[in-house]
């Protein structure tokens, strides 16, 4: 569904733009459809930059991403936006998707109306429906954001991504804002829509047992370089690099690891 091929991102900064910093750098990685590739490490290591150069967001120095066998890094125009609906991102803080001064009912509809995904007609029950997709009563659809929860208003958000069906959806660090509680709630959320939808997700964290719950595979990210890739037990269970070995231990305790390891020797 998505691959990103030797991609890499310089910014220039200073005078004549001299100064060079990698924030991505040569990365190579590939989400099958319907599958979740979690991808962790720490602040500033390139995360967010590789998952909005994914969505062509952010334009790649050199690298190619394809997008379902389309290279994107040859569109432009209205090819390109042709493709949008088709590739979402959920953000960390739901406020950054939300206008304050718009009700739930108007976020909801703004983008419904822009890719004429709705008429007047049918609006109200395309809104509570996609709300009610994501757990959400209809009794907030009159309310603005700062009249909710942020877990409500992280479903909102989620509920507007939906609203454009779309087929891929970076999820940066979703549940970073969330209490445990809610952010266990909405994790399960968004395993069960994707389940329903077949929805393929680069899903960003730099929280390893988030990233374990939600991910088909994992791919750790340091210094904007792609250090270790494989499936949850191969990365948490026999970890190959220092610093992925250190991120295991930091999530779950040395004790609590060795304990892993234990019992992966055992089974074998």
């Amino acid at each position: 569904m998505i691959e990103l091929e030797e991609i890499t991102k310089v910014y220039s900064r200073g005078f004549l733009r001299r100064q060079k910093t990698i924030a991505v750098n040569n990365v190579s990685i590939s989400i099958k459809r319907g599958k979740t590739l979690g991808l962790v490490g720490e602040s500033g290591s390139g995360k967010s930059t590789l998952g909005r150069i994914a969505l062509r967001l952010i334009e790649p120095s050199s690298g190619t991403v394809r997008f379902d066998g389309i290279d994107l890094t040859r569109l432009k125009g209205s090819k390109l936006r042709k493709l949008r609906p088709r590739m979402q991102i959920l953000f960390q803080d739901p406020d950054t998707s939300l206008d304050p001064r718009m009700t739930i009912r108007e976020c909801m509809a703004e983008p419904l109306i822009i890719s004429n995904r709705a008429g007047p007609e049918e609006m109200e029950d395309r809104i509570l429906g996609l709300l009610g997709q994501v757990g959400l009563q209809s009794d907030l659809i009159d309310r603005y954001p700062f009249e909710i929860s942020g877990g409500q208003k992280q479903r909102v958000a989620l509920a507007r991504v939906l609203s454009l069906d779309p087929d891929f959806i970076v999820a940066d660090e979703p549940t970073a804002a969330l209490d445990l509680s809610v952010q266990a709630q909405v994790l399960s959320l968004i395993k069960s829509i994707q389940k329903k939808s077949n929805l393929t997700i680069l899903f960003i964290s730099h929280d390893l047992q988030v990233i374990e719950q939600m991910s088909d595979s994992i791919a750790v990210m340091h210094h904007g370089s792609i250090i270790e890739q494989g499936t949850p037990q191969d990365i948490l269970h026999i970890p190959m690099e220092h610093y992925t070995r250190n991120l295991v231990a930091a999530a779950y305790g040395s004790d609590a690891w060795l304990g892993k390891i234990k019992d992966l020797r055992a089974k074998s």
